[in-house]
């Protein structure tokens, strides 16, 4: 049995992106029963200089749907970085998944060898298919959904490993 870049993608992301959300759940939850501002728990940061929490959702989110679309040969959603509460972030985790939910694994069939380029303000970065996902799109999503995790533990939101990993199939 061959696995595809499809199987080691999209459900990976989707996965991922459902135990995000649910995790977002008990942080609202956590946030009525504290009477926290819901624009408190998103601004939390680690340290000073890092991103906080709600850039972490919204690199993650785009590294997600970016990588799904670049593998499927398709456009890149836009989404603008307007979110400032929880429930926004949510939101914003659902599109990302409803984005997701449209790429078939025909469309990344042969994906293992489609040129990947990415363009930031002081380089620009060549991958074949299978180089960027598991070399780049992968690491990056989990570094900010772990980071996510992180900063929502650091602010007393009760979570486990099992909220990260979500049901264990």
């Amino acid at each position: 049995m061959s696995i595809s870049l499809y199987d080691v993608s999209i459900p990976v992301f989707t996965l991922s992106l459902n135990n995000l959300s649910a995790i977002l759940d008990k942080a609202e939850s956590h946030a009525e029963a504290k009477n926290v501002d819901a624009k408190v728990i998103p601004q939390a940061r680690l340290i000073v200089d890092m991103l906080p929490l709600s850039s972490q959702i919204q690199i993650a989110c785009d590294t997600a749907k970016g990588a799904a679309a670049r593998l499927a040969g398709v456009e890149v959603p836009k989404h603008e970085d307007t979110e400032a509460t929880l429930a926004e972030l949510k939101a914003r985790v659902a599109k990302t998944l409803d984005f997701i939910k449209t790429i078939k694994p025909e469309q990344l069939q042969g994906a293992e060898t489609r040129e990947v380029v990415l363009q930031f303000p002081q380089t620009t970065l060549k991958f074949n298919g299978l180089n960027y996902l598991t070399n780049f799109a992968l690491p990056n999503f989990f570094f900010h959904v772990t980071m996510a995790y992180a900063l929502l533990r650091k602010n007393g939101i009760d979570l486990g490993k099992r909220d990260f990993l979500g049901p264990i199939q």
